[in-house]
C-alpha cells in the first residue's frame, strides 16, 4: 500500500479484568484509581521514587520473539514492536506487511490472532494495555532486502556508505531514482535513462519519495479518499493502523 497507513484500536483489560471501551488520557488516572504515574515521586520533598505500580516495562525483544511466529503464520512480516505509556495504560505498537501490502481485512485479521496470542502469556504484565496493529508509513526506511522489493516502481534517495562508488564520480553520497528490479543481492535503480545497480551492503537506508500524481502508473487507481487520508503516524516514525487491543 503506497498512499498511507491504516489503523484502529481497541483496549481491553488484562486477563480477568472487564473490558473498557474508553482509553484513558496521558497524564490521568480513571475514577477511583489513585496510583502514581510510573517512576513519579510521592511529593516535592521524597529522595526515593515511587515503584511503578505495574512492574516493569515489557521488553520489546521478548515480544518479538513471542509475536512473530503468529504473524509469519499469516503469511506477513513482523516489521517492528513498541511499547509507550499513555497515562495508566500501555500501548502496544505492533507493524506488519507483506508483499501487495495488508489490506483492513488483513490488519484485523493479524490483531485477532495477536490478541488471543497476548491472552496466553504474561509479558505485557498486569497494567491494562491497548493492542494496535499497523500497516508501515510511506516514511518507513528500506533497510531490508524485502522493503526494497516492495517499492519496486517507487522514487526513493539513499544515502551510499562509506566505500560504496559515487553514480556521478564526484563523490556524491547519495543514490537516487526508481526502483525498477530488485534481487538476492542488490537493487536496480533508474534516473535520468541512466540505470545503476547497487548492492545491499552499499546502500544505507532508503526514503520513498511521495508522489501525488503517480498512483495511476503504480496501478493503485482503487485507492479511496480513506487510503489517501488515513496518514497519522506513530511516535517511532511509522504509519499506525489496525485493529486490536488489550
Amino acid at each position: 500500500m503506497h498512499g498511507g497507513s491504516r489503523r484502529g484500536s481497541h483496549p481491553q483489560g488484562r486477563q480477568g479484568q472487564a473490558r473498557r471501551s474508553s482509553q484513558a488520557k496521558p497524564g490521568q488516572g480513571r475514577a477511583g484509581q489513585g496510583r502514581f504515574s510510573p517512576g513519579r515521586a510521592a511529593d516535592s520533598r521524597a529522595t526515593e521514587p515511587r515503584t511503578a505500580p505495574y512492574g516493569p516495562a515489557p521488553d520489546p525483544e521478548r515480544l518479538t520473539r513471542l509475536l512473530e511466529p503468529v504473524v509469519h503464520a499469516l503469511d506477513m512480516d513482523l516489521e517492528g514492536i513498541r511499547v509507550t505509556s499513555a497515562g495508566r495504560r500501555r500501548i502496544l505498537r505492533v507493524v506488519v506487511d507483506a508483499d501487495g501490502g495488508v489490506s483492513l481485512d488483513d490488519i484485523a485479521l493479524a490483531s485477532r490472532e495477536l490478541s488471543l496470542k497476548l491472552d496466553t502469556v504474561t509479558e505485557m504484565g498486569e497494567q491494562p494495555y491497548t493492542l494496535e496493529v499497523s500497516s508501515p508509513g510511506v516514511d518507513r526506511p528500506l533497510t531490508q532486502p524485502r522493503h526494497w522489493r516492495r517499492a519496486i516502481g517507487r522514487l526513493v534517495v539513499a544515502p551510499l556508505k562509506v566505500g560504496a562508488a559515487a553514480p556521478d564520480g564526484n563523490g556524491a553520497a547519495t543514490a537516487a531514482g526508481r526502483i525498477i528490479g530488485t534481487d538476492e543481492s542488490g537493487v536496480t535503480i533508474e534516473d535520468a535513462d541512466e540505470t545503476r545497480a547497487f548492492s545491499y551492503a552499499d546502500l544505507g537506508p532508503g526514503r520513498v519519495q511521495v508522489e501525488f500524481g503517480h498512483f495511476d502508473d503504480l496501478g493503485n487507481d482503487d485507492l479511496d479518499q480513506e487510503d489517501l487520508d488515513d496518514g497519522e503516524h506513530n511516535d517511532d516514525g511509522s504509519g499506525r493502523g489496525g485493529l486490536g487491543g488489550h
